[in-house]
Protein backbone atom coordinates (compact mmCIF):
# COMPACT_ATOMS: atom_id res chain seq x y z
CA UNK A 1 0.00 0.00 0.00
CA UNK A 2 1.68 3.08 -1.28
CA UNK A 3 1.34 5.91 1.45
CA UNK A 4 1.67 9.79 1.01
CA UNK A 5 2.36 12.34 3.68
CA UNK A 6 1.09 15.46 3.79
CA UNK A 7 3.26 17.89 6.14
CA UNK A 8 7.09 18.39 6.43
CA UNK A 9 6.84 19.94 10.10
CA UNK A 10 8.54 17.56 12.89
CA UNK A 11 5.71 15.17 13.53
CA UNK A 12 5.33 14.27 10.04
CA UNK A 13 9.39 14.26 9.94
CA UNK A 14 9.04 11.50 12.57
CA UNK A 15 6.14 9.80 10.81
CA UNK A 16 8.15 9.42 7.70
CA UNK A 17 11.28 8.26 9.70
CA UNK A 18 9.03 5.58 11.36
CA UNK A 19 7.18 4.42 7.50
CA UNK A 20 10.88 4.14 6.16
CA UNK A 21 12.63 2.35 8.73
CA UNK A 22 9.66 -0.25 8.36
CA UNK A 23 10.51 -0.80 4.60
CA UNK A 24 8.16 1.57 2.84
CA UNK A 25 8.69 4.23 -0.11
CA UNK A 26 6.67 7.08 0.70
CA UNK A 27 5.39 10.30 -1.15
CA UNK A 28 5.85 13.38 0.75
CA UNK A 29 4.50 16.80 0.00
CA UNK A 30 7.36 19.61 0.66
CA UNK A 31 6.52 22.75 0.10
CA UNK A 32 9.85 24.60 -0.03
CA UNK A 33 12.17 23.52 -3.10
CA UNK A 34 15.00 24.05 -1.26
CA UNK A 35 14.39 21.40 1.43
CA UNK A 36 13.40 19.10 -1.13
CA UNK A 37 17.06 19.44 -2.40
CA UNK A 38 18.65 19.92 0.93
CA UNK A 39 16.60 16.16 2.23
CA UNK A 40 18.08 14.67 -0.94
CA UNK A 41 21.58 15.68 -0.67
CA UNK A 42 21.92 15.89 3.10
CA UNK A 43 19.07 12.78 3.78
CA UNK A 44 17.92 14.84 6.67
CA UNK A 45 14.99 17.83 7.06
CA UNK A 46 17.05 21.05 7.42
CA UNK A 47 14.28 22.56 9.70
CA UNK A 48 13.65 19.47 12.18
CA UNK A 49 14.63 16.56 13.52
CA UNK A 50 17.90 16.32 12.04
CA UNK A 51 18.96 13.64 13.54
CA UNK A 52 16.72 11.81 11.76
CA UNK A 53 18.27 10.53 8.10
CA UNK A 54 16.50 8.65 5.50
CA UNK A 55 17.46 7.18 2.28
CA UNK A 56 17.01 8.52 -0.35
CA UNK A 57 15.57 5.48 -2.61
CA UNK A 58 12.52 5.19 -0.39
CA UNK A 59 11.50 9.30 -0.63
CA UNK A 60 9.64 10.23 -3.43
CA UNK A 61 9.76 14.28 -2.47
CA UNK A 62 6.95 16.87 -4.03
CA UNK A 63 6.19 20.18 -4.45
CA UNK A 64 2.87 20.17 -5.74
CA UNK A 65 0.49 18.44 -3.06
CA UNK A 66 -1.89 17.12 -5.87
CA UNK A 67 0.80 14.77 -7.12
CA UNK A 68 1.41 13.06 -3.48
CA UNK A 69 -2.61 12.95 -3.54
CA UNK A 70 -2.60 11.17 -6.64
CA UNK A 71 -0.01 8.57 -5.85
CA UNK A 72 -0.77 7.87 -2.63
CA UNK A 73 -3.68 5.01 -1.69
CA UNK A 74 -3.41 6.40 1.71
CA UNK A 75 -2.84 9.91 2.96
CA UNK A 76 -1.13 10.86 6.51
CA UNK A 77 -2.29 14.36 7.02
CA UNK A 78 0.28 16.32 9.71
CA UNK A 79 -0.59 19.64 9.15
CA UNK A 80 -1.23 22.14 12.25
CA UNK A 81 -4.79 22.04 12.47
CA UNK A 82 -5.31 25.66 11.19
CA UNK A 83 -3.98 25.04 8.47
CA UNK A 84 -5.51 21.93 7.35
CA UNK A 85 -8.38 23.49 5.57
CA UNK A 86 -5.89 25.32 3.20
CA UNK A 87 -4.15 22.85 2.47
CA UNK A 88 -7.30 20.32 1.34
CA UNK A 89 -9.28 23.36 -0.42
CA UNK A 90 -5.99 24.18 -2.57
CA UNK A 91 -6.31 21.22 -4.90
CA UNK A 92 -9.60 19.54 -6.53
CA UNK A 93 -11.89 17.87 -4.50
CA UNK A 94 -12.20 14.78 -6.77
CA UNK A 95 -8.74 14.80 -6.15
CA UNK A 96 -9.02 13.47 -2.75
CA UNK A 97 -11.76 10.24 -3.90
CA UNK A 98 -11.03 7.23 -2.94
CA UNK A 99 -8.22 7.67 -0.65
CA UNK A 100 -8.04 6.55 2.98
CA UNK A 101 -7.13 9.22 5.41
CA UNK A 102 -4.86 8.95 8.49
CA UNK A 103 -5.29 12.22 10.81
CA UNK A 104 -1.91 12.70 12.45
CA UNK A 105 -3.52 16.24 13.42
CA UNK A 106 -3.75 17.31 16.76
CA UNK A 107 -6.18 19.89 17.54
CA UNK A 108 -9.45 20.89 16.35
CA UNK A 109 -10.00 22.81 12.69
CA UNK A 110 -10.77 26.89 14.54
CA UNK A 111 -12.43 27.91 11.57
CA UNK A 112 -15.30 25.34 12.06
CA UNK A 113 -14.55 23.91 15.02
CA UNK A 114 -14.74 20.37 13.68
CA UNK A 115 -12.94 17.75 14.18
CA UNK A 116 -10.80 16.59 11.23
CA UNK A 117 -12.91 13.83 10.10
CA UNK A 118 -16.15 16.15 10.78
CA UNK A 119 -14.24 18.77 8.25
CA UNK A 120 -13.91 15.86 5.73
CA UNK A 121 -17.16 14.75 5.39
CA UNK A 122 -18.52 17.98 4.69
CA UNK A 123 -15.07 19.34 2.53
CA UNK A 124 -14.87 16.14 0.31
CA UNK A 125 -17.55 13.47 1.31
CA UNK A 126 -15.75 11.45 2.82
CA UNK A 127 -16.65 7.68 4.21
CA UNK A 128 -16.08 7.33 7.91
CA UNK A 129 -14.68 4.12 7.32
CA UNK A 130 -11.99 5.35 4.95
CA UNK A 131 -10.67 7.61 8.32
CA UNK A 132 -8.17 6.81 10.63
CA UNK A 133 -6.47 8.40 13.40
CA UNK A 134 -2.52 7.99 14.76
CA UNK A 135 -1.79 9.12 18.12
CA UNK A 136 0.41 9.29 20.53
CA UNK A 137 1.55 9.96 23.42
CA UNK A 138 5.04 9.80 21.27
CA UNK A 139 7.25 13.34 20.66
CA UNK A 140 8.79 13.01 17.55
CA UNK A 141 12.58 13.90 19.07
CA UNK A 142 12.08 11.07 21.09
CA UNK A 143 11.45 8.78 17.41
CA UNK A 144 14.44 10.32 15.91
CA UNK A 145 16.53 9.05 18.93
CA UNK A 146 14.63 5.87 18.51
CA UNK A 147 13.64 5.78 21.67
CA UNK A 148 10.94 3.31 22.58
CA UNK A 149 7.42 4.39 22.01
CA UNK A 150 4.17 3.52 21.57
CA UNK A 151 1.11 4.68 19.37
CA UNK A 152 -2.43 4.37 19.06
CA UNK A 153 -4.07 4.03 15.95
CA UNK A 154 -7.93 4.31 16.12
CA UNK A 155 -10.55 3.47 12.86
CA UNK A 156 -13.99 1.61 12.52
CA UNK A 157 -12.39 -0.81 10.29
CA UNK A 158 -10.51 -2.63 13.24
CA UNK A 159 -8.94 -4.94 10.32
CA UNK A 160 -7.86 -2.04 8.32
CA UNK A 161 -6.56 -0.10 11.39
CA UNK A 162 -4.40 -3.24 12.27
CA UNK A 163 -3.15 -3.58 8.57
CA UNK A 164 -2.38 0.28 8.56
CA UNK A 165 -0.98 0.06 12.06
CA UNK A 166 1.49 -2.67 11.12
CA UNK A 167 2.95 -0.39 8.71
CA UNK A 168 4.51 1.36 11.55
CA UNK A 169 5.77 -0.90 13.76
CA UNK A 170 9.31 -1.09 14.05
CA UNK A 171 12.11 -2.00 17.27
CA UNK A 172 11.55 1.79 18.75
CA UNK A 173 7.43 1.45 17.80
CA UNK A 174 4.65 -0.42 19.18
CA UNK A 175 1.60 -0.07 18.30
CA UNK A 176 -2.23 0.16 19.56
CA UNK A 177 -5.22 -0.33 18.12
CA UNK A 178 -8.94 0.88 19.34
CA UNK A 179 -11.82 1.69 17.35
CA UNK A 180 -12.50 5.58 19.64
CA UNK A 181 -11.96 7.50 16.96
CA UNK A 182 -13.80 10.45 18.69
CA UNK A 183 -12.83 10.26 22.01
CA UNK A 184 -8.70 9.97 20.97
CA UNK A 185 -8.96 12.88 19.04
CA UNK A 186 -10.79 15.16 21.69
CA UNK A 187 -8.04 13.37 24.36
CA UNK A 188 -5.10 14.66 22.04
CA UNK A 189 -6.96 18.48 22.31
CA UNK A 190 -7.76 18.72 25.42
CA UNK A 191 -3.86 17.23 26.46
CA UNK A 192 -2.68 20.43 24.67
CA UNK A 193 -4.78 22.46 26.55
CA UNK A 194 -3.96 21.16 30.04
CA UNK A 195 -0.24 21.27 29.06
CA UNK A 196 -0.33 24.83 28.10
CA UNK A 197 -2.12 25.17 31.83
CA UNK A 198 0.85 22.66 33.12
CA UNK A 199 3.24 25.60 31.56
CA UNK A 200 1.70 28.48 32.86
CA UNK A 201 1.84 26.56 36.60
CA UNK A 202 5.43 25.90 35.75
CA UNK A 203 5.83 29.21 35.67
CA UNK A 204 4.17 31.16 38.06
CA UNK A 205 6.82 28.85 39.99
CA UNK A 206 4.53 26.18 41.69
CA UNK A 207 5.86 23.13 42.28
CA UNK A 208 5.67 19.69 41.58
CA UNK A 209 3.33 18.53 44.55
CA UNK A 210 0.68 21.46 43.19
CA UNK A 211 1.47 20.13 39.78
CA UNK A 212 0.09 16.46 40.23
CA UNK A 213 -2.84 17.84 41.82
CA UNK A 214 -3.30 19.68 38.59
CA UNK A 215 -3.01 16.91 36.35
CA UNK A 216 -5.24 14.35 38.31
CA UNK A 217 -7.76 17.26 38.17
CA UNK A 218 -7.43 17.45 34.16
CA UNK A 219 -7.49 14.15 33.92
CA UNK A 220 -10.91 13.85 35.85
CA UNK A 221 -12.10 17.27 33.92
CA UNK A 222 -10.72 14.93 30.58
CA UNK A 223 -12.88 12.07 31.24
CA UNK A 224 -16.12 13.86 31.93
CA UNK A 225 -16.18 15.85 28.41
CA UNK A 226 -15.47 12.44 26.82
CA UNK A 227 -17.69 10.53 28.11
CA UNK A 228 -20.70 13.19 26.88
CA UNK A 229 -18.98 12.99 23.26
CA UNK A 230 -19.22 9.59 23.09
CA UNK A 231 -22.61 9.26 24.12
CA UNK A 232 -23.48 11.39 21.57
CA UNK A 233 -21.40 9.59 19.00
CA UNK A 234 -21.76 6.05 19.83
CA UNK A 235 -22.95 4.62 16.32
CA UNK A 236 -19.00 5.46 15.70
CA UNK A 237 -17.86 3.82 18.69
CA UNK A 238 -17.76 0.16 18.95
CA UNK A 239 -15.65 -0.04 22.19
CA UNK A 240 -16.21 0.94 25.60
CA UNK A 241 -12.66 3.44 26.08
CA UNK A 242 -10.14 2.93 29.00
CA UNK A 243 -9.79 6.08 29.86
CA UNK A 244 -6.55 5.29 31.24
CA UNK A 245 -4.81 4.04 28.55
CA UNK A 246 -1.86 5.50 26.50
CA UNK A 247 -3.85 7.39 24.03
CA UNK A 248 -5.40 9.33 26.88
CA UNK A 249 -4.12 9.52 30.06
CA UNK A 250 -0.65 8.67 29.15
CA UNK A 251 -0.72 11.32 26.17
CA UNK A 252 -1.71 13.73 29.33
CA UNK A 253 1.02 13.20 31.51
CA UNK A 254 4.00 13.38 28.86
CA UNK A 255 2.32 16.74 27.04
CA UNK A 256 2.06 18.14 30.65
CA UNK A 257 5.46 17.30 32.10
CA UNK A 258 7.71 16.27 28.93
CA UNK A 259 10.34 19.36 27.89
CA UNK A 260 9.51 18.57 24.20
CA UNK A 261 6.03 19.92 24.20
CA UNK A 262 5.95 22.76 22.61
CA UNK A 263 2.23 23.53 24.86
CA UNK A 264 4.02 23.39 27.84
CA UNK A 265 6.62 25.66 26.81
CA UNK A 266 3.99 27.65 25.54
CA UNK A 267 2.74 28.12 28.85
CA UNK A 268 5.54 28.28 30.91
CA UNK A 269 6.49 31.78 28.59
CA UNK A 270 3.00 33.11 30.11
CA UNK A 271 3.54 32.27 33.42
CA UNK A 272 6.71 34.01 33.46
CA UNK A 273 4.77 37.48 31.51
CA UNK A 274 5.47 37.08 28.29
CA UNK A 275 2.10 38.33 26.41
CA UNK A 276 0.22 35.86 23.96
CA UNK A 277 1.87 37.05 21.19
CA UNK A 278 5.46 37.31 22.13
CA UNK A 279 5.14 33.72 22.98
CA UNK A 280 3.98 33.00 19.80
CA UNK A 281 7.10 34.74 18.28
CA UNK A 282 9.15 33.38 20.65
CA UNK A 283 8.16 29.78 20.24
CA UNK A 284 8.26 30.04 16.15
CA UNK A 285 6.43 26.75 16.28
CA UNK A 286 2.39 26.08 16.75
CA UNK A 287 1.41 25.37 19.80
CA UNK A 288 -2.24 23.74 19.39
CA UNK A 289 -3.75 24.09 22.79
CA UNK A 290 -3.98 27.91 21.60
CA UNK A 291 -6.26 27.53 19.14
CA UNK A 292 -8.12 24.38 20.94
CA UNK A 293 -8.74 26.08 23.98
CA UNK A 294 -11.40 28.67 22.27
CA UNK A 295 -12.80 25.46 20.31
CA UNK A 296 -13.27 23.45 23.37
CA UNK A 297 -14.79 26.59 25.15
CA UNK A 298 -17.34 26.88 22.55
CA UNK A 299 -18.40 23.69 22.20
CA UNK A 300 -18.28 22.69 25.71
CA UNK A 301 -21.23 25.22 25.90
CA UNK A 302 -23.81 22.43 23.95
CA UNK A 303 -21.95 19.69 25.53
CA UNK A 304 -22.20 21.14 29.32
CA UNK A 305 -19.07 19.23 30.99
CA UNK A 306 -17.86 20.56 34.31
CA UNK A 307 -14.48 21.92 33.05
CA UNK A 308 -13.37 24.90 35.64
CA UNK A 309 -9.60 24.26 34.34
CA UNK A 310 -10.17 24.31 30.95
CA UNK A 311 -12.19 27.14 31.18
CA UNK A 312 -9.73 28.94 32.92
CA UNK A 313 -7.23 28.33 30.63
CA UNK A 314 -9.10 29.94 27.82
CA UNK A 315 -10.14 33.18 29.59
CA UNK A 316 -6.02 33.32 30.82
CA UNK A 317 -5.74 33.27 26.26
CA UNK A 318 -8.17 34.97 25.15
CA UNK A 319 -9.81 37.39 27.76
CA UNK A 320 -6.81 38.65 29.38
CA UNK A 321 -7.56 37.25 32.41
CA UNK A 322 -4.13 37.23 34.40
CA UNK A 323 -1.94 33.63 34.88
CA UNK A 324 -2.00 34.28 38.63
CA UNK A 325 -5.13 35.52 39.38
CA UNK A 326 -6.75 32.29 36.80
CA UNK A 327 -4.35 29.96 38.46
CA UNK A 328 -5.36 31.65 41.96
CA UNK A 329 -9.09 30.38 41.00
CA UNK A 330 -7.99 27.34 39.71
CA UNK A 331 -6.34 26.40 43.58
CA UNK A 332 -9.70 26.58 45.22
CA UNK A 333 -11.44 24.21 42.43
CA UNK A 334 -8.59 21.96 43.88
CA UNK A 335 -9.85 21.85 47.22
Amino acid sequence: MQFGIIGSGSWATALAKILTDNGNSIYWWVRNPDSIQYLQKRRHNPHYLSGAYFNPDQLHLRQELSDVVDAAEVLVIAVPSAYVAETVQSIPISTWSGKKIMSAVKGVLPGSNQLLNDYLQDAIALDIEDYFTILGPCHAEEVAAEKLSYLTFSGIDEKATHYLASNFKTEYINTIVNTDIIGVQYAAVLKNIYALGAGIAHGLDYGDNFQSVYIAAAADEMVSFLKKINDSEQHLSGCVPNYAASVYLGDLLVTCYSLYSRNRTFGNMLGKGYSVKAAQLELNMVAEGYNASKCVYLLNQHIGADMPIAATIYRILWEQLLPADGFAMIEKNLQ
